[in-house]
């Protein structure tokens, strides 16, 4: 069996956003040369996301105004988490409803998705640098 690892990384310029990370994923399973096998895609902050859906607009609006809905930034001081001088415990929440990573089978070289699905990295705390590890595993 062979492995391949490899990082993206990111530092968005807004406190939340969320881009489609599906073509460096497709690069990386490419760079591999594994053909069947299994493409772990995860962030590794705990104030962001990976997870797999729709590459639509109109439901990327939808996903950011329901998880503010869930657990909205401000007031800041509502989050016990704040009173350590962070600003950031919407985010980890935010996380936490979408999840840390995605698991995708490799089939004859390629991503093997149903239809529509695409990877997406999601930001709940932007401003600096953070990674999303991309592991694949198989033959």
């Amino acid at each position: 069996m062979k492995s391949h690892r490899q990082e993206l990384w990111f530092n968005t310029p807004d406190r939340r956003d969320y881009i489609n990370i599906t073509p460096q994923v497709e690069a990386a399973l490419a760079e591999s040369g594994i053909t069947e096998g299994l493409c772990l895609v995860n962030a590794m902050h705990i104030s962001a996301s990976v997870y797999i859906n729709d590459d639509e607009r109109g439901l990327i609006h939808d996903y950011d105004k329901w998880l503010e809905g869930l657990a909205p930034h401000e007031p800041i001081r509502q989050y016990r988490h704040n009173d350590t001088g962070e600003d950031n415990a919407d985010a980890h929440l935010k996380r936490q409803v979408m999840g840390r990573e995605v698991v995708v089978a490799i089939t004859g070289g390629r991503l093997d998705f149903g239809p529509w699905e695409q990877i997406f990295y999601a930001e709940f705390d932007g401003r600096r640098r953070k990674r999303v590890l991309i592991k694949i595993i198989g033959e």
